[in-house]
């Protein structure tokens, strides 16, 4: 999947993938993570994301990275803050209120750009890319991050063949396959989720659960 598709989506506002709520799952986790406490939080691929929002409600300074412009300017806009701007070579930085967001290719990120985050949040990063990119995703988030630091992974899994992507199906296996050579592996929930989402039944979708995963790294 090329960089030009979610440039796109944000550009003609498709994004139905932005939530306005904030996510049951991260409110329900996030205090048992034991490195949240403090440190700085990482959301891949955060889009305007309201669970950046609350996150800093609970004390933690946030570092996002998005592609897309667009969604960086209405992340700031839409809270009523006025961000500062600098750049490097790859990145264009972003910065208010404790909430830092880096404009760019996540694949650029570097571990010094990680050197004091503790935590990530991923929600809507992994099941984003289709199977040929998640195995490099997982592999640059583990190399980039420092050792010790805990994931709170929500993923969907439906039968892919019933609808294309994204979000994309991610089975349990494919985390542990995924993640099993850098992290313990904790399975914290699993929801059927179906009934509350008519769209992706409406597309013919027979099955769909949300599991819900806490990484540790090694």
């Amino acid at each position: 999947m090329k960089k030009e598709f979610w440039l796109e989506r944000w550009e003609r506002a498709e994004i139905g993938f932005h939530q306005n709520d904030i996510n049951p799952y991260l409110q329900q986790f996030w205090p048992t993570l034991k490195s949240a406490q403090g440190g700085e939080v990482f959301v891949p691929l955060c889009g305007k994301s309201l669970d950046m929002v609350w996150l800093r409600e609970q004390g933690q300074s946030v570092l996002g990275v998005e592609l897309s412009g667009i969604a960086v300017r209405d992340f700031f806009t839409e809270q009523g803050k006025s961000p500062t701007h600098t750049h490097t070579d790859k990145f264009e930085c972003c910065e208010a209120d404790g909430v830092r967001i880096l404009c760019g290719d996540f694949f650029d990120l570097r571990k010094e750009d990680m050197a004091n985050v503790n935590a990530v949040y991923d929600r809507a990063s992994l099941v984003a890319l289709p199977t040929d990119m998640r195995e490099r995703y997982a592999h640059h988030l583990a190399e980039i991050l420092p050792s010790g630091t805990q994931v709170l992974l929500v993923t969907f899994d439906y039968p892919q063949e019933e609808m294309p992507g994204p979000p994309f199906a991610v089975s349990v296996e494919e985390v542990r396959a995924l993640y099993d050579q850098y992290a313990e592996i904790d399975l914290l929930k699993q929801v059927d989720i179906l009934d509350r989402e008519p769209r992706f039944k409406a597309r013919g979708v027979t099955r769909m659960q949300e599991n819900i995963f806490l990484l540790t790294l090694k």
